[in-house]
């Protein structure tokens, strides 16, 4: 049977830290590596050389960063390609299964689960897991669409899923979370808000981080993961947060939102939030508890 061909592209910027071993991991499962750097000013480059010779220097973008990683699949030369970034990681295990499933398949992409590790701690729970993502596809069958940050591959064709998870050091430290939220992921999303021409009021500074830190902690079972999921969570509000506050800016020209009746209309949505609040800790409290069932459905319900 011919040997079936893997390119790896990666694309990453001022990660001498983290390449190192991201390439490492790679060398059991691809056939070449297409490393593109957007433009470092740290020893990314130079350490990327000692693992391949397809090494391109391209502009940085940081609120549209897919579009170095398309450059990166138009040179890739196997039939298949596997995308990832630098602080992701192939197991032994994920490289085996890789192998033996494009032998024979049907479909033209697959994704696989992502074990994210944040300060330090694998979290189990909410977006972070199994946080499925296409990483391998056919060349020429996947391309990112490139209209906001948090994009997924778009791929022409059947997707499968793999079992074996890709492993992911997300974020070190706050100040990275800080820094990739106020610099590139909230920048993205305020400039496709502004384009759809929606509005907002006054209560969404209220609303929108609510929201976030509800469907987290909650609803996505953020809680079983301690406090890690708790902080987690709350950094998700900051989040919803930062991003109303630079629509208001850029929108609304910090425009004075400011209702009549402020302080009794600011009373009344705090009383609304801290309801929303209970009812989901009375909820949560009936999914996970059989004998005191009964008594949190009453307590929700006059809460």
């Amino acid at each position: 049977m011919k040997k079936v061909k893997i390119s790896a592209v990666i694309s990453a910027f001022n990660e001498e830290k983290k390449i190192e071993d991201c390439l490492n991991s790679l060398k059991n499962v691809v056939d070449e590596i297409i490393f593109i750097d957007n433009s470092s000013s740290d020893k990314t480059v130079q350490i990327a050389k000692k693992y391949t010779n397809l090494v391109f220097v391209v502009p940085n973008d940081p609120v549209m960063l897919n579009k170095n990683k398309n450059f990166g699949f138009t040179k890739a030369t196997g039939q298949w390609i596997i995308s990832l970034d630098a602080d992701e990681r192939v197991t032994p295990e994920l490289a085996s299964e890789i192998k033996n499933i494009i032998k024979n398949t049907k479909y033209n992409a697959f994704e696989m689960p992502r074990k994210n590790i944040i300060f330090g701690k694998w979290i189990q729970h909410s977006i972070w897991w199994p946080d499925y993502n296409v990483r391998l596809f056919r060349k020429k069958f996947g391309q990112f669409p490139l209209k906001h940050v948090h994009e997924k591959l778009a791929v022409d064709g059947n997707i499968g899923r793999l079992t074996n998870p890709l492993i992911h050091y997300n974020y070190d430290s706050i100040s990275q979370f800080i820094k990739k939220l106020d610099n590139t992921y909230t920048e993205s999303e305020t400039e496709n808000f502004i384009a759809s021409g929606k509005n907002i009021n006054w209560y969404d500074a209220i609303r929108w981080p609510l929201s976030d830190f509800i469907k987290t902690f909650f609803f996505e079972k953020g809680y079983k993961d301690g406090f890690h999921g708790l902080v987690l969570s709350e950094l998700q509000a900051f989040y919803s947060l930062i991003f109303f506050a630079k629509v208001w800016e850029r929108k609304e020209k910090f425009k004075d939102l400011t209702p009549e009746g402020f302080l009794s209309e600011t009373e009344k949505e705090l009383a609304r939030a801290a309801k929303e609040v209970m009812y989901w800790i009375y909820t949560t409290k009936i999914e996970s508890s059989s004998i005191k069932k009964v008594y949190y459905k009453i307590r929700r319900r006059f809460r």
